[in-house]
């Protein structure tokens, strides 16, 4: 049986794939303004140009700091969404349009649990237009008000694993 033309798609870039799944390592640095509550976004990876046909995410991901100004059970939410958070809520549109806003639950000697947090039937199925290639899959952070007395910095690792299909770009 021949290699052809199969072959020749599988190894191509993501958006010749017939249903691209990515496995993204998450070691980064979020900066999480003081409010009430606090809130920061980063970037963990760019998603390809195109019409983006959504097939879910999920993400494991635990947060640490050091910061003096972080107490040691802080606690808090996080969502994956195609657009940065401007504000102290990281469920408004798109913020959470990857992964909905996630509890974080108590943190032991300021390290957060390993948190879960998965796409939902809603965010499924979606089309997400990045024609003009400019959206990202931002890590949007949200720390509880009473577990912040100043801005502070957290590293976050884990992993998130997507799914989706490029559907033509104009």
């Amino acid at each position: 049986m021949s290699k052809g033309l199969s072959r020749s798609i599988s190894r191509g870039g993501l958006a010749t794939q017939p249903i691209t799944k990515q496995n993204i390592q998450v070691v980064e640095t979020v900066n999480v303004a003081d409010g009430a509550p606090g809130f920061g976004t980063t970037v963990i990876a760019a998603l390809p140009q195109g019409n983006l046909l959504f097939l879910g995410a999920v993400a494991y991901l635990q947060f640490t700091t050091a910061d003096a100004d972080i107490i040691a059970a802080f606690d808090g939410d996080y969502s994956l969404g195609t657009v940065a958070t401007v504000d102290g809520d990281v469920a408004d549109a798109n913020e959470a349009d990857l992964v909905p806003s996630t509890a974080f639950g108590a943190a032991t000697a300021k390290v957060s649990p390993l948190i879960r947090g998965v796409s939902t039937d809603a965010l499924g199925g979606g089309i997400i237009d990045n024609t003009a290639g400019d959206k990202n899959i931002n890590l949007n952070v949200l720390i509880d008000d009473t577990s912040i007395s100043g801005a502070a910095a957290f590293t976050v690792s884990g992993s998130v694993h997507i799914a989706y299909i490029v559907l033509g770009d104009d």
